[in-house]
């Protein structure tokens, strides 16, 4: 130390920026799937019925609530006011609604109820809903979870190889180029992922969520695609009625806006799951389901992690897990930390920063020069 001088140290309880951005192990782990199964007490993969039911009642509630004081009181403000509320109202109905789009993709995951049947119904209501096709979604999210941190077979936010990344790529590395990248990811990345797969597994031919012959669905899939559609067209249909009777900007006031938050934080939750520094991808002479599966990353999002049922700081345990419902997932995150020890990644950088973080340092990945592990990639941002 010099003169006056003082050793950095982190606070207790905190972690450096250095143990945040610590890479995670690429080896294979020392345990198994099924030592960390026993390690998670039996009740945490009971699924409850009238548990289950319990939060969509309580989530649809509280929309219900925001949608009444929003058409009945919001209209009546005087305008400079309203230009005020109504965004408010979009952002916390978008965040009720978020948590509604967590119960579908529970269903989607078998993590309702016993009964299949029941989760897909249930399923297909919630999801249709937000103009989500539940079925299409639900096959490649399931390939997605087969395949997680492969860089030839994971369906969505598939990082880029250096020689992959294309010359104007370099006239967005910058502060301003980064801004375009996140508002187009989080206004339009949903959409663009559902009709033309951007972001996602390099197909042969042209893969759209809403086409039953794409390739991301196996034939005996391809009915249910139309069941998906024919889901979403529904909603469409109510939607174009509500707006000959009350007009489009009614519409996109009441359901519009929620609708645009709920979009936005589907990618930044899902993006900043599987998009981090410290975590590795892998080359099919490296990867395994495993190794894969705990290439994910929980994230602490404040008040809102209860608010969506806990899909953003229970990620990894649900990547192991799929099938457990979400209200047990806490208590099984808390009993397999002390076994995963340096394999789980939480990172509590708080989410715009992170956000933005992620942006500028995830470009594409490329392995270690020195490593001996060539199927091993890493995230860089040296263009």
């Amino acid at each position: 130390m010099g003169a006056g001088g003082r050793m950095s140290v982190p606070s207790k309880g905190k972690k450096s920026k250095s143990d945040v951005l610590q890479r995670v192990p690429h080896s294979k782990p020392p345990f198994t799937l099924g030592e960390l199964k026993k390690a998670i007490p039996p009740h945490c993969f009971q699924r409850s019925i009238p548990r289950s039911f319990s939060y969509v009642l309580y989530d649809l509630t509280i929309a219900f609530l925001f949608f009444y004081v929003a058409t009945n009181y919001l209209q009546n403000l005087p305008q400079l006011l309203s230009y005020l509320a109504w965004p408010v109202y979009w952002m916390c109905q978008g965040c009720v609604l978020t948590s509604v789009w967590v119960i579908a993709h529970e269903c989607g995951h078998h993590a309702f109820s016993d009964y299949q049947w029941l989760d897909d119904t249930v399923g297909l209501i919630l999801h249709s809903a937000l103009l989500v096709p539940y079925f299409s979604w639900k096959f490649s999210h399931r390939r997605h979870h087969s395949n997680t941190g492969s860089l030839e077979r994971d369906e969505v936010f598939v990082p880029k190889l250096k020689s992959g990344i294309h010359g104007f790529a370099k006239h967005l590395n910058n502060p301003p180029g980064r801004v375009l990248i996140l508002l187009v990811q989080l206004t339009l990345g949903w959409p663009l992922y559902l009709l033309f797969n951007i972001s996602g597994r390099h197909y042969e031919r042209f893969a759209c969520h809403y086409d039953p012959h794409s390739p991301i669905y196996s034939d005996r899939e391809r009915m249910l695609i139309l069941v998906s559609d024919a889901g979403v067209l529904a909603v469409t249909y109510g939607l174009y009625c509500l707006v000959a009777a009350k007009g489009l900007a009614w519409v996109l006031c009441v359901y519009g806006g929620p609708l645009l938050v709920v979009n936005g934080f589907l990618v930044l939750i899902t993006y900043l799951q599987h998009t981090h520094p410290a975590l590795p991808h892998y080359d099919s002479t490296e990867w395994d389901w495993l190794r894969g599966a705990l290439a994910t990353a929980d994230r602490d999002y404040g008040i809102l992690n209860k608010v969506f049922h806990n899909i953003t700081d229970t990620h990894v345990a649900h990547h192991l897990f799929s099938t457990m419902p979400h209200y047990h997932a806490m208590e099984a995150t808390k009993a397999i930390k002390p076994i995963l020890g340096n394999y789980y990644k939480f990172d509590r950088t708080p989410i715009f920063k992170a956000m933005w973080r992620e942006v500028k340092e995830c470009i594409y990945v490329e392995p270690d020069e020195r490593d001996q592990n060539k199927g091993v990639f890493w995230y860089r941002n040296k263009l």
